[in-house]
């Protein structure tokens, strides 16, 4: 074994350059993963101290103890707790002081006119707690609010409105209300958390805009005396409580908003890197074995004379590993320091570009650094495995050969099992995506295609490079021949090169095809249940914004150019003991301005719901065993049980939402009233323009929000789409870049393979330019080879991933190819393969005609 050790380090001194494509793989990928797991990791640590520390006077937290939660969503709605629970809790041995802690959507608008926030994080407002230990915001600059339509604002969220103190702007909540800004906060010292913005305001003021009614509140906040630990305290306080109202400590409430924000954040955010760390991994196990297999197909003499001189099989096999291994310790190694350097960078990056996380330092858990150091080497010794027994196996004869004989085409076993695997492949996806529609099918026969497309990838290389070479022999004459024919030479070696380019390309166009057909299923979805002129909406996701007033519908249906306006609000309840939300609405200008499909029972029970009775989708009666006439309970967040009787079933939810009641059944539940979207039809002969003017006008009394045609709101609907693929082409940038790595460096290898040809080529009358454009020209053959599997990978899988979601969801989906966006991502790969060949062209130039000719 010390004979391989020193064989191998030998060999790697002697040949360093070899394995600077290999070093750089291993290096990029052990990086990636390492960095997102360390910015994970920091990540909570950081929200953990920020919460911690906001909350550190908070001993005890008083509040409903059921909440109700519906599908999507982490954390439940809890109903109001009253406010004269503090008196209560007060009078209780060891309780300090106590507090109610209103908390509602409050939006602020900034000097621009334009909304803050609201693009996923929650826009929060509240009552401002005057005990700055129970307070979780501090007061920064300025005074605590004192007189109405006063308030404190966090630092952040007036920064990024161009606010300052003494400014009056407006605060959606989601009625308008002036404010007038007295006070700066932070929150755990940073100056907001991330996103979100708070609005804090005199306790009157909070329970006339975020409450149904006085008296009500979300938490009350409890602080202990001197030598009262937050255990005993809530002991304290639970015997007291009423029925339904639960006291925890104020850890526990500080772990819950800490998990809040992993399970909705810091999960997705970590799990997206660690996807693409994968991908990038996979692509660079290409990169690596392809290497590993040229140098030893170059090496085969000098392994036979081994043979010949006495070396065993095992003895040859070792060195190759070892020598794999020495690459993949050092260049994991280096992975590490530049992980932390990525998260560090991160960190940097996110607050720059709008995106602030709380403050600290790098969190590096020993998991975060071993867990990619065994990566990097496993994936780096798995890639060398199959040529170092290769190697193992050459024949002591093999010396007595001028050159290596590569015998790697598309042998017959290849191409039977690459069939094979193709066809279960197809047979699994068509029955994952349209016999039985389910997820787990549909992502084995992915796996299975993408299996399939290495099997035959030298089989298929063959044809692909004399079909997209032939048209070289025409334009470049001889030295497009020569370039086609080099590609040609080992179809292995080309298809491995290839299949490197050909996975990053295929993701891509898995997601550019899966995001065209998002926005197709968008534009679908608003044509065919839309049938208004113009959506009036607060352009918010996911926690998002305040919504807008419920009065704003109202106030359009009262202009001449309308004919009906109909706002749709939300809420939520459990149905059947399961929670769901619930569509508030006018059930008369519902149907008349969205169609809603085939509607059992009739139009007139639709418009007639009543404080008693429920309109539901089609698949939801199916699945609840519902139909007109039946009765099911609701229990709201306020813990009333009412009974409902479905007098409608309707065909389509897309925009409607899957139950409907009137806002008569829901107004002695609701806590803050909001509307997230009011659909206008205008009468008979007011052009689109002249309406929409007029929507606009009485728009800007409620807080400004926009007003679209149904294109216009298809498309912003659909602007988060553009929003994921900026950041997967970012992302994905990394694992292209290993590619074309794989492809230089696997045509630096080939040109010291073929120095002598390339000699002897020169010595006959090639110029270098003729040299060069031989080389470049075969690296956009194997680039094209891998740009255009990839494309066909990528389009077939962004098929099976829209029509798996399709079957595994109640919304239909349509699939879409985005021509131009594809030809795009086709101009790219085929430019980087001629990038990628620029410097082996060069080098192959640089070589000397006579030393090329001597070498042996």
């Amino acid at each position: 074994m010390n004979a391989s050790v020193r064989l191998s380090m030998s060999s790697l001194r002697a040949h360093k350059r070899r394995f600077a494509g290999t070093f750089l793989a291993v290096f990029l990928g052990v990086a990636f993963l390492a960095g997102t797991l360390v910015m994970g990791d920091t990540l909570r640590a950081n929200f953990d101290t920020m919460f911690g520390d906001a909350t550190s006077g908070t001993d005890a937290v008083i509040r409903s103890a059921d909440a109700i939660t519906t599908p999507g969503e982490s954390q439940g709605v809890r109903q109001p707790v009253p406010t004269t629970l503090v008196e209560t809790v007060e009078a209780i041995p060891g309780v300090a002081a106590a507090a109610p802690d209103i908390q509602g959507a409050g939006q602020l608008v900034g000097a621009n006119g334009e909304a803050i926030g609201g693009k996923g994080p929650p826009t929060l407002a509240g009552n401002w707690i005057t005990d700055p230990e129970l307070n979780p915001y501090r007061l920064a600059e300025g005074r605590t609010p004192a007189r109405t339509g006063e308030v404190v604002v966090n630092r952040g969220a007036a920064d990024k409105g161009h606010l300052k103190i003494g400014d009056t702007t407006t605060l959606r909540t989601p009625d308008p209300v002036k404010v007038t800004i007295v006070g700066l906060a932070t929150f755990g010292g940073e100056d907001g958390m991330a996103q979100v913005t708070f609005t804090g305001m005199t306790q009157p003021d909070a329970e006339k805009y975020l409450t149904a009614k006085p008296g009500e509140a979300s938490t009350i906040q409890v602080r202990a005396g001197p030598g009262v630990s937050q255990q005993t305290l809530v002991d304290r306080l639970t015997p007291v409580l009423p029925k339904g109202v639960e006291a925890i400590t104020g850890q526990q409430s500080a772990q819950e908003n800490t998990d809040m924000i992993s399970s909705q954040f810091l999960t997705i955010f970590t799990t997206f890197l660690l996807v693409f760390s994968g991908i990038v991994l996979l692509v660079a196990t290409f990169s690596i074995h392809n290497t590993f297999a040229i140098v030893i197909a170059q090496r085969t003499r000098e392994n036979a004379l081994l043979r010949a001189l006495g070396a065993s099989r095992r003895q040859v096999t070792a060195a190759t590993v070892t020598e794999a291994s020495i690459v993949a310790l050092v260049a994991s190694a280096a992975g590490l320091a530049g992980g932390i350097g990525i998260a560090a960078g991160l960190k940097l990056l996110f607050p720059a570009i709008g995106f602030p996380f709380p403050g600290g330092d790098l969190v590096i858990s020993p998991l975060s650094m071993t867990l990619p150091l065994a990566v990097g080497i496993v994936v780096c010794l798995g890639s060398a495995l199959m040529p170092a027994v290769r190697a193992g196996r050459t024949a002591p004869l093999a010396a007595l050969r001028e050159t290596a004989v590569d015998q790697s085409g598309a042998s017959r076993v290849r191409a039977v099992t690459g069939t094979a695997l193709a066809a279960l492949a197809l047979g699994t996806t068509l029955t994952g995506v349209l016999i039985s529609p389910t997820l787990l099918l549909a992502g084995l026969g992915a796996v299975l295609a993408l299996l399939a497309f290495v099997v035959l990838g030298p089989v298929a290389s063959s044809t692909a490079v004399r079909v997209l070479g032939s048209p070289l022999d025409r334009l470049r004459g001889v030295t497009g021949g020569l370039a086609r024919r080099n590609a040609l030479r080992s179809p292995r070696r080309t298809a491995a090169t290839a299949s490197a380019l050909m996975i990053g390309v295929a993701v891509v166009s898995l997601f550019t095809v899966f995001g065209a057909s998002l926005k197709a299923t968008m534009d679908q979805t608003v044509s065919r249940s839309f049938a208004g002129d113009v959506a009036v909406s607060t352009p918010s996701f996911g926690a998002g914004g305040s919504g807008m007033s419920p009065r704003l519908a109202g106030a359009i249906g009262k202009l001449p150019e309308v004919d009906t306006a109909v706002g749709l609000g939300r809420g939520v309840a459990e149905v059947d003991g399961r929670g769901r939300a619930l569509t508030v609405t006018d059930p008369t200008a519902l149907a008349r301005t969205f169609d809603l499909g085939r509607v059992q029972g009739s139009l007139r029970t639709l418009r007639t719901l009543g404080t008693d009775g429920i309109a539901i989708t089609r698949t939801e009666a199916n699945s609840h065993h519902l139909t007109t006439g039946s009765k099911t309970r609701l229990t709201f967040t306020d813990g009333k049980k009412e009974t409902f009787t479905v007098r409608a079933v309707y065909g389509r939810s897309e925009l409607a939402g899957d139950y409907v009641i009137t806002r008569a059944a829901w107004a002695p539940h609701r806590t803050q009233d909001s509307d997230t979207l009011v659909a206008v039809s205008f009468k008979s002969g007011v052009s689109a323009a002249k309406g929409k003017t007029a929507v606009e006008k009485v728009a800007a009394h409620y807080g400004n929000p926009q007003v679209q045609t149904r294109q216009e709101y298809a498309q912003s609907s659909a602007g988060g789409i553009d929003m994921m693929l900026t950041l997967v082409y970012a992302l994905l940038a990394l694992a292209v870049l290993i590619a074309l790595l794989g492809i230089a460096n696997t045509l630096t290898l080939a040109i010291h393979e073929r120095t002598r040809e390339l000699g002897l080529l020169r010595a006959v009358g090639q110029t270098r330019s003729q040299l060069r454009a031989m080389v470049r020209w075969e690296s956009i053959l194997v680039a094209a080879f891998g740009t255009l599997g990839g494309l066909s990978l990528g389009a077939f899988l962004g098929w099976v991933l829209v029509k798996a979601s399709d079957g595994a969801s109640d919304s239909a989906f349509a699939f879409a190819i985005p021509p131009v966006q594809l030809v795009v991502v086709a101009l790219v790969g085929v430019s980087a393969g001629a990038l990628a060949g620029l410097r082996p062209a060069r080098r192959a130039a640089r070589l000397d005609v006579l030393r090329a000719i001597a070498t042996e």
